[in-house]
């Protein structure tokens, strides 16, 4: 750690630094889903953002190094899946690495454009893939929207110190 003085424990740039942070910021946990030639791939993300209303468009990031990147490099449709908090379970599989994240128990159905679509989710999204965004070792991937619905219910799932949470009355 590098003090900068006067500003207490400031410290420069670095991947530690910005995990640190973020593990600060309670995030919404969604899925996202994609159709490959070897099935469907899927994967856990508190990076979900609303871009634009006209036309309603939404951005996530994604690793490439992730397992799911090969397929959501060439998918033309994703799914997106905002999770409730009954859905914890669900969460941690996409997002473990080596799972068999469409086996039982997981529920889902082939959806519009051959997207994977989860059931018992708050609401899912298709979308049309419109760009990828090099930033880093990740790509923003920017998606309008195609169809959904919204009337999941329930409560969101949280992700927040590194630990999925719910909402406090």
């Amino acid at each position: 750690m590098t003090a900068i003085p006067g500003l207490g424990s400031t410290r420069l740039a670095s991947p530690d630094l910005l995990r640190s942070v973020f593990r600060r910021h309670a995030a919404g946990v969604a899925v996202i889903t994609a159709s490959g030639e070897s099935g469907p791939v899927g994967f856990t993300a508190t990076s979900l953002s609303s871009v634009s209303a006209e036309p309603p468009m939404l951005s996530f990031g994604i690793g490439t190094g992730a397992s799911s990147w090969p397929v959501l490099s060439r998918a033309t449709h994703v799914g997106i899946h905002i999770l409730g908090e009954h859905q914890e379970a669900l969460a941690a599989t996409f997002a473990r690495s080596g799972a068999d994240r469409f086996g039982a128990p997981t529920a889902w159905r082939d959806g519009p454009q051959g997207v994977p679509v989860l059931d018992d989710v708050l609401a899912w999204l298709v979308c049309r893939v419109v760009a990828r965004v090099p930033a880093g070792d990740h790509r923003i991937v920017l998606a309008e929207v195609v169809l959904g619905d919204p009337e999941g219910a329930g409560r969101p799932l949280l992700y927040h110190q590194g630990r999925f949470t719910a909402l406090r009355d």
